[in-house]
């Protein structure tokens, strides 16, 4: 506390009236004598009231002094600032979690790190700020600043209310319930009356990314970089198909600022039904006896003798980025597995820019042996893409109805049990020439379906048969590849299939030929020389020991996703998409 000034002290107070003495008149030597001892009495007492006097003055003018101070002293510093080593919060504070948060904890001092999702000023001595977990777990925190200056004063107040938003924070509130729910918050039903408020890591004063414009739908998915001032666009769609005066960013400036974009409620979302799809997938098949095994990444041969294969060097030699499990998958088959599963990257050098194209995904890929039939193993596939969307709808129910707040779609639609959807190749194009499209009038049946036909069958299949997800069987032999299985009735078609969602095909497989002597005259009819590099190790596996029959499929993980909640562009669904020109972040 400052000293008082010494102007504020006023200068001794003059002796009160009642004290002056007059000097007696003095008519003799007596007379005299007795005058002198009573002034010098009186004269005393007069200086002893006055110094009196004056002490009480300089008390009073001390007492305004330190009013002064008290008023612009911050008495609450130790609850508020920067966090650091020193910073302490009360040791009977409870750290919470908002998923978790209830009545138990009313009344209660708790504990809460969370971010600041906005801050306002109401008033000089209140402000109100919403916290934020993780996705959009909110809570609104209230801070009021005590008459007294302790534990709030109005210079914390006034820090709190300006901390930028996106910032780290950890806080010490009291739980309490507020007048009327909260709405604007998930949390509705409780608030929390804030005594200390640290930062642990601050965000700058102006984002790249604001959360608002993170969480509005994006529309334009160009991996061209665009100027500065076109990084931002209106839309005229926003949540939940509302307009909104709050402008969505490109897929662009998502990526340029993937803090951001990551933090997005609608991106958490996503990644949460992502994992929860890939939980389903394993655990299906564990339960039907499927091991799950790692195959490399790095390969010495291009996998399918294709060209379409990233390449680097590899010390001295030449390497190359699996485009596939399935060789890997086989052998497993062949080393004594019955079953097997792998979740795990792929690569794809395909110059492919769009919305549905990614040169690294995520495979779910699976292969099993044949006892009777190939469609062993389709209905194998079929039954854990059904189990994962009849599952997905009840453990991702509040992430499903967020993500279809900002991309709106109509519900996916699958077959009664017992009713499913299975055509074979010639069967959908018949289809399409009777019903379709009239450009699809004349679609052959040994011709590979384009994607505008894959996309009019399926919007086909929904009117007909009323689901999203149905089958493609017999594939025809030049659609496939060298190691698909041929129809032994029919050699024009193979034993090979493709798996659609929303009328896009997710999953494509089928028989393998397990036979070295057969596999080596189907790769010469494919025009591919079976002792070229690759192929020869391919095919020396089936000659090392008797293979059973033997079929497998893979599904990209991220495709499934995307058409499950019918997003504008398979990038949405992965964590760090890679596309021809993007390999950043």
């Amino acid at each position: 506390m400052a000293e008082p000034s010494t102007s504020a002290v006023p200068p001794p107070a003059e002796a009160p009236a009642e004290t002056r003495v007059a000097a007696p008149a003095i008519d003799g030597e007596d007379g005299a004598s007795i005058s002198k001892k009573a002034a010098k009495k009186a004269e005393a007492k007069a200086k002893k009231e006055a110094e009196k006097a004056r002490r009480a003055a300089e008390r009073a003018a001390a007492s305004g002094a330190s009013g002064n101070a008290a008023q612009t002293e911050d008495l609450a510093t130790e609850n508020y600032g920067q966090e650091t080593h020193e910073t302490k919060l009360s040791a009977d504070a409870t750290e919470i979690n908002l998923r978790t948060l209830g009545d138990e904890h009313v009344g209660k001092t708790v504990e809460l790190r969370a971010w600041i999702q906005n801050a306002r000023m109401q008033g000089a001595k209140m402000a109100f700020v919403e916290l934020r977990e993780e996705g959009n777990w909110t809570i609104q925190g209230v801070i009021a600043a005590n008459p007294e200056g302790a534990p709030v004063s109005r210079q914390m107040v006034k820090w709190v209310g300006a901390i930028n938003p996106e910032s780290f924070v950890v806080v010490e509130a009291k739980v309490e319930r507020p007048l009327e729910p909260v709405t604007s918050c998930r949390v509705s039903d409780y608030e929390l009356h804030i005594t200390k408020c640290f930062v642990h890591a601050a965000a700058p004063a102006g984002l790249g990314l604001t959360l608002a414009a993170a969480n509005r739908p994006i529309t334009n998915f160009s991996d061209e970089e665009a100027p500065v001032e076109d990084g931002v666009e209106k839309l005229s769609i926003a949540s939940a198909g509302e307009p909104s005066a709050i402008p969505a960013a490109n897929m662009l400036t998502h990526l340029n600022n993937i803090v951001m974009h990551k933090r997005s409620a609608v991106q958490q979302a996503i990644a949460d039904i992502r994992c929860e799809m890939k939980e389903l997938f394993r655990s299906y098949l564990r339960s039907r006896g499927f091991k799950e095994f790692e195959p490399p990444c790095l390969i010495a041969a291009a996998s399918e003798g294709g060209a379409n294969v990233f390449r680097l060097p590899y010390f001295e030699k030449e390497a190359y980025l699996a485009q596939s499990p399935q060789f890997y998958k086989q052998i497993e088959i062949a080393g004594g597995r019955k079953r097997v599963f792998s979740i795990g990257p792929v690569f794809r050098a395909e110059n492919s820019n769009t919305p549905r194209h990614m040169t690294e995904f995520t495979g779910l890929d699976l292969e099993m042996e044949i006892k009777k039939d190939y469609t062993e193993v389709l209905f194998m596939l079929e039954g854990v893409l059904l189990h994962i969307f009849k599952n997905i709808k009840e453990r991702c129910a509040e992430e499903i109805a967020l993500v279809r707040s900002i991309y709106p779609c109509e519900e996916f639609l699958l077959p009664a049990d017992g009713r499913e959807v299975r055509l074979t190749f010639a069967e959908g194009q018949k289809l399409l020439r009777e019903e379709g499209p009239d450009e699809f009038r004349n679609v052959t049946d040994d011709e590979d379906m384009s994607t505008p036909q894959e996309k009019a069958l399926g919007a086909l299949i929904r009117k007909k048969y009323g689901t999203d997800f149905y089958v493609l069987d017999k594939f025809p032999e030049t659609a496939r590849p060298f190691y698909a299985k041929e129809d032994p009735t029919n050699r024009k078609v193979t034993n090979a299939y493709d798996l659609f969602m929303r009328g896009q095909e997710i999953c494509s497989g089928g028989q393998r030929i397990n036979d070295p002597v057969e596999l080596e005259a189907r790769i010469r009819t494919k025009g591919v020389d079976p002792a070229s590099a690759g192929i020869k190790d391919y095919v020396d596996i089936f000659r090392q020991a008797g293979v059973p029959a033997h079929g497998g499929g893979g599904i990209g993980l991220d495709r499934v996703v995307a058409w499950y909640l019918n997003l504008p562009s398979v990038h949405l669904a992965a964590y760090y998409p890679r596309t021809p020109k993007r390999l950043l972040p």
